[in-house]
């Protein structure tokens, strides 16, 4: 059986494109060869079994290329657009508002890769993102929760993210 699904594509703003493309960039060059040089020099200091050097840039080598494949991904998929109208309307690149069991929280829908910033982010693909999408302040919505429930939600606001 092959998996034939693709990668579901995720919205970035264009200044999150490029600061994305700018990382993966570095890393697919000076990063692979500053960590190729630590390794290098970290195995001409003898036996390998009992170097905490090597064994350390060998880990993040790994994790480099994680992320390399990562942002690889993410990019190739990305909608790039620019930052949706101030109208109101719930959609990716928005800070959402909301009021779930009496308390306000808010959080930017998109890709937690466009915000450089500490804020909750919600995927549009989520079951809370893809019920709250095109509603605007006023409208409820609801959506059902990994534990079964259903949850209704009240939009109070939406604003483009203003990374």
């Amino acid at each position: 059986m092959t998996d034939t699904t693709t990668p579901a594509a995720s919205y970035l703003t264009q200044d999150a494109y490029d600061r994305l493309k700018a990382e993966l960039d570095h890393l697919s060059t000076e990063g692979r060869s500053e960590i190729s040089k630590r390794i290098e020099a970290a195995r001409e200091e003898g036996d390998l079994r009992e170097n905490g050097g090597y064994h350390a840039a060998k880990e993040e080598q790994g994790k480099m290329e994680a992320r390399i494949r990562q942002l690889t991904q993410l990019l190739e998929n990305a909608v790039v657009g620019e930052t949706p109208p101030d109208d109101g309307i719930v959609e990716p690149g928005m800070v959402v508002t909301i009021d779930m069991f009496g308390d306000e929280m808010r959080f930017l829908l998109g890709s937690r890769e466009i915000s450089g910033e500490d804020i909750d982010v919600y995927s549009e693909k989520s079951p809370l993102g893809e019920a709250i999408l095109g509603k605007k302040a006023g409208d409820s919505a609801t959506y059902t929760a990994p534990n079964g429930k259903d949850i209704t939600v009240k939009v109070l606001e939406a604003k483009p993210y203003q990374g």
